[in-house]
């Protein structure tokens, strides 16, 4: 495959990932906050940044839209919030 077309396939994959997932909007972390006192009893999904990014990585599902986030600092989350732990996040496209 030449570098046009795998160019070409990596960006018609990525388009597919994102029909498949829906919209993921990204958010600065302190709006993402907002959205989880909003959202108390809600579902987040954390994940370490690692070794090369470090940080934090939040992803939340509020009024039908997902929002992610990147973090320097781990957020405190209420107690009240379902929190999956992950090994990493991966939105399409980034």
């Amino acid at each position: 495959m030449n570098g046009g077309a795998a160019a070409a396939a990596a960006a018609a994959a990525i388009a597919r990932a994102i029909k498949a997932s829906g919209a993921i909007v990204r958010v600065e972390p302190g709006e993402f906050v907002k959205l989880l006192n909003r959202n108390p009893n809600g579902l987040v999904v954390h994940a370490p940044g690692g070794f090369l990014r470090g940080g934090e990585a939040y992803l939340m599902s509020y009024k039908g839209l997902a929002f992610y986030t990147r973090s320097k600092e781990a957020f405190m989350l209420p107690a009240t919030v379902e929190v999956i732990e992950a090994r990493q996040i991966w939105i399409p496209g980034h």
